[in-house]
């Protein structure tokens, strides 16, 4: 077995971006299997930051393939701009180190105007979308008449999208006006750039590097708890962002999967709308956005940030079956006097220490177990030794709630701020 699956536990932003990165040098592809522009990998090395939306995060690593799986679904507007700023910024040139499954989706201007329209005529039951276009994607995918990277190399595609187009006329029929006309254009002048890169059957090109016992890592977009089917519906994202999804995405038979690592924030944070059991209100909760800048990468939203959930952890972890784990931002919590965890709820009247299928904030109640913080001088460490009792013991306690032990631990967003344990 070779391939290793790298994924997100909680509502997406743990930092994957930077353990892909980290990670690269352990492997000879790195591919993608879910989500679009919506996600936004954040890497910083050597002073520079930089966001990925659709590009595996191995692109920065000399030598390896990245691969566009095809449970992906592809904006070739955004990742034209995607492609040109990291040729101007980097100097890389990815035609030949980038590969785009034929049967991912294409995101289309029609997707993105119609994800504009259905969320405003939502009101007050907003979710949140990015408004780049996903779900009604994922829709098109599910109703058998998406476009496909692999059709853009057909002589009928202008057809072919026309077509496609035609099925959402009843409900956008008045809002096609000049600007979506420009977008269309764009569309079209991203198609051309799209078609210069290599588009083939990726599950034929991973497999035969499985059998050839070559080492693959499956790169994850969101965050477990985003999940379509096992996450905090309907304040979801439009694909499965489990371990089942890789094989999905990427064409490969669970049998294949040896390592899944799950990466998860030493603290939570969300985007958007959505039930968040312990989220602050306070002033707690904004230090812990300040100090974590809590942004998002995509959308620049402030996240909702509270205390770590053990009960949503052991969930996730179940889930994707999860062999290491990986504790992102914990010098975010430096110098807090204590630290808080969730370790079960009040809902609905009971005690309960599991993560329900169906919640909403009024109906349930985070039971905290509190630690002693610790300093900030923990974030200058180099090995797990170094670090303060105070921090391992908030480490132990989550490795003995959840059964997982933590393997990576980063105290910083820099590629050197990054303990790993053997």
């Amino acid at each position: 077995m070779s391939v290793d699956v790298l994924l997100g536990l909680q509502w997406g932003d743990e930092g994957k971006g930077k353990i892909v990165d980290f990670l690269a040098p352990n492997y000879d592809f790195i591919a993608r299997f879910q989500g679009g522009p919506n996600a936004g990998h954040t890497l910083e090395f050597d002073g520079i930051k930089h966001v990925l939306h659709q590009i595996p995060s191995g692109i920065f690593r000399k030598d390896k393939l990245n691969i566009i799986g095809n449970g992906v679904v592809l904006d070739p507007v955004i990742f034209m701009k995607e492609i040109t700023q990291l040729h101007e910024k980097f100097a890389i040139d990815l035609k030949d180190i980038l590969i785009i499954s034929s049967r991912a989706q294409l995101i289309s201007p029609v997707h993105r105007l119609l994800d504009n329209v259905l969320e405003e005529n939502k009101g007050e039951k907003k979710i949140g979308s990015t408004l780049k276009g996903i779900g009604p994607t994922y829709q098109d995918k599910i109703g058998r008449h998406g476009l496909r990277v692999g059709d853009v190399l057909s002589k009928s595609f202008r057809e072919k999208y026309k077509l496609q187009k035609s099925y959402h006329d009843y409900f956008l029929d008045g809002h096609y006006n000049q600007k979506f006309q420009k977008e269309e254009t764009k569309f079209f002048h991203s198609i051309d750039f799209l078609k210069q890169f290599i588009i083939t059957d990726t599950e034929y090109l991973i497999n035969k590097n499985v059998e050839n016992n070559k080492k693959i890592l499956a790169e994850g977009a969101q965050g477990t708890l985003l999940d379509i089917d096992f996450g905090s519906y309907p304040f979801v994202t439009s694909s499965n962002t489990t371990t089942a999804g890789a094989c999905i995405g990427l064409g490969i038979s669970p049998k294949k999967i040896d390592e899944v690592f799950g990466v998860f924030k030493a603290y939570c944070t969300r985007v958007g709308a959505g039930p968040f059991p312990t989220e602050l209100f306070d002033d707690i909760g904004k230090k812990i956005g300040f100090n974590g800048n809590e942004f998002g990468s995509t959308t620049g939203r402030p996240r909702r940030c509270g205390w770590l959930d053990i009960p949503a952890l052991k969930y996730s972890i179940m889930l994707n079956g999860v062999t290491k784990l990986y504790m992102m931002k914990a010098d975010v919590l430096s110098d807090f006097k204590e630290v808080k965890v969730c370790i079960g709820y009040n809902y609905k009247g009971k005690e309960i220490d599991y993560f329900p299928s169906s919640i909403d904030s009024e109906d349930i109640e985070p039971i905290y177990k509190t630690f002693k913080g610790w300093s900030s001088s923990t974030n200058n460490c180099k090995d797990f030794d170094s670090l303060e009792k105070d921090f391992k013991d908030y480490i132990s306690f989550i490795e003995d709630r959840v059964g997982v032990k933590i393997k990576i631990i980063s105290l910083g967003p820099d590629r050197e701020q990054t303990i790993h344990i053997n």
